[in-house]
């Protein structure tokens, strides 16, 4: 579909089939689309954990969303996470660039240089905000992505401390976002919300 059907189709669905499954395989095409998102300096630091298979798991992040149905019932809980350190992986990420010319090493130590310079001198508090800015940027390109393929998702809320312990998430990474995925029962669809009209939404100066 063209990206205003997309935009146009995609809601937060609420009462998922709990007999519809994804595939690695069909996760791998959503995913494609979501790893061309934007990060600052490319860094891309969101990280995806998807609930699909481990029973126990899903049963525990089903119990940190407040024992919400649409969580059980999803093919599959996808959190967010996000790596508040990400820019020390600024010469991993780019190594590749100088294998193929395309960067010098002197380049990439500029580039490695300036890049902790920009979040080591702004502090712990900046790294994390950015962290989380960035990697929304990923959790909604992921929504449209699943939505392009036919899967519907909603965001919920969750329990932090429950969701660390059961990823056995690293102190720098954060959970921003944890997703539903399935397919909504077409008998009952959820109705989008009020939207704000472009006047109430958008200032012009």
């Amino acid at each position: 579909m063209d990206f205003t059907q997309l935009a146009q189709a995609r809601h937060s669905a609420n009462n998922f089939d709990p007999d519809m499954h994804i595939t690695e395989r069909q996760l791998k095409v959503i995913f494609d689309t979501v790893k061309l998102a934007p990060s600052a300096f490319n860094l891309q630091p969101a990280t995806f954990q998807v609930v699909m298979n481990d029973q126990q798991k899903k049963d525990a992040l089903q119990r940190a969303s407040g024992g919400q149905y649409k969580v059980g019932a999803a093919s599959a809980v996808v959190v967010v996470t996000t790596n508040t350190e990400a820019y020390k992986e600024t010469a991993r990420l780019n190594a590749g660039a100088v294998m193929l010319g395309i960067m010098s090493e002197q380049e990439l130590d500029d580039m490695v240089a300036t890049t902790a310079h920009y979040y080591e001198d702004q502090g712990q508090a900046f790294q994390q905000f950015d962290a989380v800015r960035n990697a929304s940027l990923f959790a909604m390109q992921f929504m449209l992505a699943a939505k392009n393929e036919g899967w519907d998702t909603c965001p919920v809320s969750y329990d932090d401390a429950i969701v660390r312990e059961t990823l056995q998430l690293a102190p720098t990474e954060q959970v921003v976002f944890m997703l539903v995925l399935g397919k909504e029962k077409t008998t009952h669809p959820r109705m989008r919300g009020y939207r704000k009209p472009f006047s109430e939404m958008v200032k012009i100066y």
